[in-house]
């Protein structure tokens, strides 16, 4: 299974884009995680089909309407056991 992290940047915490990415992921049928980092970013950790995530990363381009996306960056595929998506 295909996992990947993004590193989203601009105004993404207070604006409930962790619980819209998590809505979002899981009609997509993914697993994972979206939590806030200490520099203002929201990180997500994706697994799941490839074509999921690759859906995913275009909805986190815009994310929920209050949020404004300045960057999403996709690192390198990952390795992810988790189940479920949890938001931290």
């Amino acid at each position: 299974m295909a996992a990947a992290r993004f590193l989203v940047s601009g105004r993404v915490q207070g604006v409930f884009y962790r619980a819209s990415t998590r809505e979002q992921a899981l009609a997509l049928g993914l697993a994972g995680i979206a939590r806030n980092l200490a520099d203002g970013r929201v990180e997500v950790i994706a697994c799941g089909a490839p074509a999921a995530i690759d859906a995913l990363e275009q909805w986190l381009h815009c994310g929920p309407p209050a949020a404004r996306v300045e960057q999403v960056r996709r690192e390198a595929d990952i390795e992810w056991t988790g189940s479920g998506f949890a938001t931290g």
